[in-house]
């Protein structure tokens, strides 16, 4: 009767999840278009040099790469072709670096934002919840409302500028970090020592921006948690008890955890749409950074294919989270049957 439940559970989520993303991906389709400006732009004038300013050919170009993206065509037209490809995983050539097709582009920089989101946005996790549980235990002494100063501070500092803050410092006054790159320009990828170290060099001043910036959200989040919880009945009733404030706190703890761990698992969702700021900000050759380009030149295949992977991760990451909540918590489920 439980595996039923369950069963029946995920596959309304399931349903729920497919059609959001029906939407999600249809709105994707449609904002590019809304933008006004010419996609072939770019490629015609890169074009116009080769066919040296021959007007008959730069016609016949432009005629042939409408029809090849399909662009002349009616907009319901494109949309099911567009759903039709993604759907086979072919998510079309892009226009800017034409003829590179779309999934070459996006698959090389996605392990450059992996490797950057992921880790900062779990340290940036701990440290935040961490912080944010201190402060609640140690509430109205100064350090908490030390804490909750610094949290509120750092939660609202764009982190663009937090970033542009470090490379002033740590790049330019004090000349002790690369400020913009994967690695040094002129430098070939290899498994070196050599490689690694100056690849680390780069990595620090984004990853501080990222950890900085979030883990003042993370420890408000968790603070007001903790706080609630040890209002809640069961701890007073604890109290009451005479149960000491460390146990008690323990409970508290675990109970405020699980709505960040929701947060956490949806931020990890959304790493591959990357810190688009940041990576514009230091030059790093992640996605965030790769979109920002397809934006600029109107690149609508490159565009669709980014969001359609990004929308796809978060709603994976979303049912990993129905599901385990399903399973820690029987009420959940039960709850959505009622």
């Amino acid at each position: 009767m439980g595996s039923k439940s369950m069963l029946k559970y995920l596959l309304r989520r399931f349903i729920f999840l497919l059609v959001t993303y029906i939407v999600a991906t249809t709105i994707v389709f449609i904002l590019p278009r809304a933008i006004p400006g010419n996609p072939l732009a770019q490629l015609l004038s890169n074009l116009s040099r080769v066919a040296q300013a021959n007007p008959e050919a730069i016609r016949a170009a432009e005629r042939n790469l409408m029809e090849e993206f399909g662009l002349g065509k009616p907009l319901y037209i494109q949309y099911i072709e567009f759903i039709g490809k993604a759907l086979r995983g072919d998510l079309g050539t892009s226009i800017t670096y034409y003829p590179r097709k779309v999934i070459d582009l996006i698959i090389p920089v996605i392990p450059w934002t992996l490797a950057l989101l992921l880790p900062a946005t779990i340290v940036a996790w701990i440290l935040g919840n961490s912080l944010g549980a201190w402060a609640a235990y140690r509430r109205n002494t100064w350090i908490d409302k030390g804490v909750l100063t610094a949290s509120l501070i750092l939660s609202q500092i764009p982190y663009y500028w937090l970033g542009m803050i470090f490379i002033f410092f740590f790049g330019v006054k004090l000349n002790w970090l690369p400020v913009q790159g994967a690695y040094s320009q002129g430098t070939i990828p290899s498994l070196s020592w050599s490689f690694f170290i100056d690849v680390a060099k780069h990595y620090i001043l984004p990853f501080l921006s990222i950890v900085v910036s979030a883990m003042g959200g993370w420890a408000i989040g968790m603070r007001l948690m903790v706080i609630y919880e040890l209002g809640s009945d069961y701890a007073m009733f604890s109290e009451y008890l005479g149960m000491k404030d460390r146990r008690i706190f323990r409970y508290v703890f675990r109970n405020s955890l699980l709505p960040q761990i929701t947060g956490l698992a949806l931020s990890l969702g959304g790493a591959l749409g990357g810190a688009l700021i940041t990576e514009i900000v230091f030059n790093y050759p992640g996605t965030g950074y790769l979109l920002f380009r397809a934006l600029t030149t109107l690149d609508y295949p490159l565009i669709q294919g980014i969001f359609v992977i990004l929308i796809a991760s978060i709603y994976i990451a979303n049912f990993v989270v129905d599901f385990l909540y399903a399973l820690i918590d029987p009420r959940i489920r039960i709850g959505q049957e009622a």
